[in-house]
């Protein structure tokens, strides 16, 4: 089945509004894109019958025939089936009555498809939420310098020891959304660690001890980690230049503030560190 939405919709005039003449079907054929074959199985179950033969037996459709034509191809495209159309056809309807009806189907689709895609959206986000995130996805979402050197310098230093096994398995698994938050919630940390630099807050106060305890929880997005491993990440804050890069430059000093905050909280819970 070839049928497709009649050219113009209604093929029954001319411009002007004068009637149109009895059309061959090679012009039907092209004014609604059926085929040749379609045209002769709807004369020969009497769904469209050309009104008109010539003296040499050639159809000829007429004004009616292609109103009635232009139904059949659009209830066609609304999924009716043959037997369906022609009893809708025979009911005695006007042209008004199955453009309202056709309209109301046209509409209803539409509904149903609008529905059909919100319901297919979801289902996606639903997968691609749930999949582990791609490298590329990582770059997008914290830069190109993404963590690569967090790791490199976590592997130098712990490659060998449970906590970097433990972090390689836990954030193999973490979707897009798992690192999104990851992501909020450093730049939250970040945020809160440099209002108590700003706002003169001792480093061994309540409130950077605060901050250290949610530092030390974030850093098991990726492995266990104890109040001394902790301590000896925020050395590196000092002692390496690309840490302290990345933190002075939220602040500067932050990356001083952020060790000593760490360091104090560590020494509450019996963590004795020599800075």
């Amino acid at each position: 089945m070839t049928d497709t939405t009649p050219h113009h919709a209604a093929a029954g005039h001319h411009e002007g509004g004068k009637p149109r003449d009895p059309v061959t079907v090679g012009t039907v054929v092209g004014l609604f894109g059926v085929t040749r074959r379609t045209l002769h199985h709807y004369d020969e179950i009497g769904l469209v019958v050309p009104s008109v033969r010539t003296p040499a037996g050639y159809r000829l459709y007429t004004e009616a025939d292609l109103t009635r034509l232009q139904h059949v191809v659009v209830y066609r495209r609304l999924g009716f089936a043959l037997e369906e159309i022609a009893l809708l056809l025979d009911q005695p309807d006007s042209v008004e009555a199955h453009l309202h009806r056709q309209r109301a189907a046209v509409t209803t689709r539409l509904t149903e498809l609008k529905g059909l895609v919100q319901a297919i959206d979801h289902a996606l986000e639903a997968v691609m939420t749930n999949r582990p995130i791609t490298d590329a996805e990582k770059r997008e979402l914290f830069g190109e310098g993404w963590g690569e050197e967090y790791a490199a310098e976590a592997e130098r230093r712990w490659g060998e020891n449970a906590a970097w096994k433990q972090s390689q398995e836990r954030t193999a698994r973490y979707t897009k959304a798992n690192w999104e938050r990851i992501q909020a919630e450093g730049d939250a940390l970040n945020v809160d660690f440099a209002r108590l630099l700003d706002e003169g807050a001792p480093a061994d106060g309540d409130e950077a001890a605060s901050a250290a305890e949610a530092h030390r929880r974030s850093i098991e997005w990726h492995y266990d980690c104890s109040h001394e491993m902790q301590t000896e990440l925020a050395q590196m804050y000092v002692e390496d230049v690309r840490f302290t890069a990345y933190y002075d430059g939220i602040r500067p000093g932050l990356a001083r503030y952020v060790r000593d905050a760490i360091v104090a909280n560590a020494a509450r819970h019996g963590v004795r560190v020599a800075t």
